[in-house]
């Protein structure tokens, strides 16, 4: 198949969340309490994925976000430290979204989530500027859940795609994808190159319960397709079929799952937009999704 060329930078239209870790060993205890070592970390799908691209030798990545004005400072200083160029819009009246994330002694977190500023991304906030030099954009799911941000992204992947940049657009959450509905879900996203479900999300959007099958569909809607498995890797499709089945990298000791799926799309679209094949990057995602594992909370460490 034909792919866009390589080169350029990589936007990312997403969001900063403020993550409180909770890491618990025995089984919660419900009406009194659970020891866990808990850390507030800086966190969101969107500033993950940049702050992965950046460790996976991406040299110029942007996160176009909304913060609340309490904590934007402290989120803007994390992304430069990570090598991200922020563009962070600052909100007055809602604070910065924060989730709790509950990982148990497997690694596996769920989520408790307050949006916050998140969904209240505006149009106003995304400049066709922020597209100057890049190479690719990418979209996080989350905004398209909300009237206000979902106007946003939609502006910024029109205007990707008038100017010939390839969009990517992870759909984020299965939860909140099933309240959308997946055939809208697939008619918002319309006009993107590549595809990023998780297992469970390609699920979702097909009725298929294998991801080859769902992958290969899909691909019907999207040029590319990159189903993340966990560890067991990715499977990538195109033009209806798979075309790459990738195994997952090593965990040497799993802590914390959370920013496993961003990892991999950071290291994804940093290896394509260095040249690499479907087949290279997404090796590359499953080396940056094994590294998150590894790491208490959803970026890599600031070297």
């Amino acid at each position: 198949m034909n792919r866009p060329a390589a080169g350029g930078g990589l936007l990312v239209v997403g969001e900063v969340v403020t993550d409180v870790v909770a890491r618990y060993g025995s089984a919660l205890a419900h009406g009194t309490d659970t020891s866990a070592r808990i850390r507030t970390l800086p966190g969101g799908a969107g500033a993950n994925v940049a702050c992965w691209a950046v460790r996976s030798g991406c040299a110029d990545v942007r996160l176009l976000a909304r913060a609340g004005a309490g904590s934007a400072g402290w989120h803007r200083e994390a992304l430069e430290r990570a090598g991200v160029r922020a563009f962070l819009a600052v909100d007055e009246e809602v604070p910065t979204a924060t989730v709790i994330a509950l990982v148990d002694a497997a690694a596996e977190r769920t989520f408790l989530t307050d949006a916050g500023a998140v969904l209240r991304l505006a149009s106003d906030d995304f400049a066709p500027s922020m597209l100057e030099g890049v190479g690719r954009l990418h979209l996080s799911g989350y905004l398209l859940f909300a009237p206000s941000s979902r106007a946003a992204a939609l502006l910024a992947l029109r205007a990707a795609v008038e100017r010939g940049v390839p969009v990517s657009v992870d759909p984020a959450s299965a939860g909140f994808l099933g309240e959308l509905g997946p055939k809208r879900f697939l008619e918002l996203a319309e006009g993107a190159e590549l595809l990023l479900p998780n297992a469970d999300e390609a699920r979702l959007l097909t009725g298929l319960p294998e991801p080859d099958a769902a992958a290969a569909e899909l691909s019907r809607w999207f040029p590319r397709v990159a189903v993340t498995l966990g560890a067991r890797g990715a499977v990538v499709a195109a033009g209806g079929e798979v075309i790459a089945r990738v195994p997952g990298a090593a965990v040497c000791e799993p802590v914390d799952s959370t920013g496993a799926g961003d990892a991999f799309t950071g290291g994804f679209l940093a290896a394509l937009l260095a040249g690499a094949d479907e087949r290279g990057a997404a090796a590359e995602g499953c080396r940056a999704g094994a590294a998150a594992v590894a790491t208490v909370g959803g970026r890599p460490p600031v070297r």
